[in-house]
């Protein structure tokens, strides 16, 4: 799967006002009507673990200038990782400044999947800025860029 690129995101809850987030790069578009995404969780992730408590998350799809993030929220350290980085609350949830995109959902059910568990949210607010998306493949981050057409 190395080989298969993927946009790289945060997804983040909160608990009591204290944020916690994760670096995925396996979430989708799932349904234009209604509006729904799926993103995939470790079973032992703290933001699942909150995610299936507030029934609630917010996905941040960084920006290709935020890889620092990305490596900071993949840590399994839940402690610190949003020390450092801005963030603002968004439909009370954590929000990361200066991302290229954010989505704010409810979850609508949680599928297990192996090691991990999809969770399939339904939109309730989404928004885009201008900018590149990062993108994780062959190990590396990079992102993309259109080719010239003939």
């Amino acid at each position: 799967m190395a080989h298969v690129a993927t946009p790289v995101a945060v997804v983040t809850s909160i608990d009591g006002g204290l944020p916690v987030g994760t670096t995925v790069s396996a979430f989708l578009s799932l349904s234009m009507n209604p509006p729904m995404i799926l993103v995939s969780l470790d079973k032992e992730s703290e933001t699942l673990e909150l995610v299936t408590e507030t029934g609630r998350f917010g996905v941040n799809i960084l920006s290709s200038e935020q890889h620092h993030a990305a490596l900071k929220f993949a840590t399994k350290n839940g402690i610190g990782k949003f020390h450092g980085v801005r963030w603002d609350i968004d439909h009370d949830l954590p929000r990361i400044v200066g991302a290229a995109g954010w989505v704010a959902c409810t979850v609508d059910r949680i599928v297990e999947g192996g090691d991990h568990m999809v969770v399939l949210g339904r939109v309730i607010a989404a928004e885009q800025h201008d900018g590149e998306p990062l993108t994780y493949h062959r190990r590396s981050f990079g992102t993309h860029r259109a080719l010239e057409t003939v």
